[in-house]
């Protein structure tokens, strides 16, 4: 299956004939007899999901160790994490278990990414219908971090348990926000920030759930000419760090971008629970390796670059260090070159 993700397979069938067509290198691999299309099919439908779930998350500990010291775009000591979800489209009659609309199927895959590295921490798979909020029920939050949400993660009840925890959280506020502004602090207007003020809620349910202050900043973005309203339980920051600790978040939809690019997570060669589940947690397990690859052996390749040297390099008997340094490609022109000059 990893082969599958490496090498851009379609189906099982196209696996099993690429496999036994390298059958005399398949030894080395440890494996010993011919690759059967229904060996995968059952070990799809009948091996446990979570047996890659959990090799992934050894991936992502070592990873994460790896890039530590990563810069992010921020200048900030502690960890900072952005949660989101993507969907990806089903058809129902394939996969009814993945309910979603009334004709038609998708999954969920709600991600928490550590940005330095873009490294996903935390990946939980649901049918379409789960909505993003739910997912703050699962998450064990680290004390100290950041966690950077759009506002669809806007629920004043969880974000206090998030609160309580000594977490910190950067979301943004909805268009009907009633609050009422304590005091407002000093600005650089030059800056974007617009205004930071310290805040309580008004309406009674919100407020319950969410007794203490808020912190509400609102910010100009110049490139996009549109203004923004943020909201963070965190009072000692400067406004313009937080605005750009929000901006940081795009790096989860680029991880979703990328994934669904250049990794198979859009069609699945199984139509089971199970299947579906396995085949996302290995596509997950090569990106973390891609990345482990690119950092201990300090290449300045992209990963796609990287993942693509490795599509067509699997079989070959060549140092893995040799076949992903990139030569230099820039021809040298020496004064002794014989081509005529047609131009002065």
């Amino acid at each position: 299956m990893a082969f599958a993700q490496l090498t851009y397979r379609e189906s099982l069938r196209d696996i099993e004939a690429c496999l036994r067509a390298q059958q005399t290198k398949l030894y080395h691999l440890g494996i010993r007899g011919q690759v059967a299309r229904n060996t995968l099919a059952h070990a799809n439908s009948v091996r446990d999901w979570r047996i890659y779930a959990d090799f992934a998350q050894v991936l992502i500990t070592r990873a994460r160790a790896l890039y530590a010291d990563e810069t992010f775009g921020a200048e900030l000591a502690q960890t900072v994490y952005a949660l989101d979800a993507t969907t990806i489209d089903l058809c129902l009659a394939l996969f009814p278990w993945a309910k979603f609309r009334k004709h038609k199927g998708a999954v969920k895959l709600h991600t928490l990414l550590d940005l330095r590295g873009s490294i996903p921490t935390v990946v939980i798979v649901t049918h379409g219908k789960v909505h993003e909020v739910n997912i703050l029920d699962q998450l064990v939050f680290e004390a100290g971090a950041f966690y950077v949400m759009d506002r669809g993660y806007l629920d004043f009840a969880r974000l206090y348990k998030l609160h309580l925890a000594s977490a910190f959280f950067i979301t943004r506020a909805k268009k009907r926000f009633d609050f009422q502004r304590l005091y407002s602090q000093p600005v650089d207007r030059t800056t974007g920030v617009i205004c930071d003020q310290i805040v309580t809620l008004v309406n009674p349910v919100p407020r319950k759930g969410y007794p203490e202050k808020l912190r509400r900043i609102r910010y100009f973005d110049a490139e996009k000419q549109q203004r923004l309203v943020f909201l963070t339980n965190n009072f000692t920051l400067p406004p313009l760090v937080i605005a750009q600790l929000y901006r940081c978040r795009w790096q989860v939809e680029l991880f979703f971008k990328w994934i669904k690019q250049h990794l198979r997570i859009k069609k699945f060669y199984g139509t089971s629970e199970n299947a579906l589940k396995t085949q996302i947690w290995i596509a997950i397990s090569i990106y973390v390796l891609v990345a482990i690859v690119k950092k201990e052996l300090r290449l300045e390749a992209s990963l796609y670059t990287i993942l693509q040297i490795l599509s067509v390099t699997l079989f070959e008997k060549t140092p893995i260090l040799q076949a992903l340094s990139l030569p230099d490609c820039e021809m040298q022109l020496t004064t002794s070159c014989k081509q005529l000059i047609l131009f002065n």
